[in-house]
């Protein structure tokens, strides 16, 4: 039973679903969902559920992974997004071409490094830049998708995808 909260749309029992993610492009059909261990016949946007995937190996989906309409989304590695530092107090930091952050989008965290564009050396707390980032793992993307960043340890900023890199 893969368990988590419906973004948007809606799915019933009896639809076909793909895994899209780090090692995902599996496809498969709903056998059940479940919604506070009662089984129901279709769950939309905002409620939390858990679905049965029929000939689907438990291990077959991982955290960070989402469940789709096939082709509807794509896994990425790479993206151009603008980001904002929080301030030093609050854990921000300089971030430079080349710097290794952790980066939270859904509930995937995957590393991912940044390089910064239009000649900018440094981005100091509290400013903000366009950057490219390139992950070392698939995420599911999609333009004007948020996501939080980690910088050695500590909360450091937010973003929101801008372009997908193919």
């Amino acid at each position: 039973m893969l368990t988590g909260r419906i973004e948007r749309g809606r799915v019933r029992t009896g639809d076909e679903v793909e895994i899209v993610g780090s090692g995902s492009g599996v496809t498969a059909r709903v056998a059940d969902i479940e919604q506070s261990h009662v089984r129901i016949d279709e769950a939309s946007a905002g409620m939390n559920v858990g679905v049965l995937l029929r000939g689907v190996a438990a291990d077959a989906a991982a955290r960070g992974q989402v469940l789709a309409t096939p082709g509807s989304i794509r896994a990425h590695t790479a993206f151009t997004a603008d980001i904002a530092l929080l301030p030093e107090e609050q854990g921000g930091a300089d971030v430079v071409s080349g710097d290794r952050l952790h980066f939270y989008t859904g509930t995937a965290v995957v590393w991912g490094t940044v390089t910064l564009l239009h000649g900018v050396d440094v981005v100091r707390p509290l400013h903000r830049a366009e950057v490219t980032v390139v992950l070392e793992e698939y995420v599911a993307l999609e333009e004007g998708r948020s996501f939080a960043f980690r910088h050695h340890h500590r909360a450091a900023g937010s973003g929101t995808v801008s372009r997908l890199v193919v």
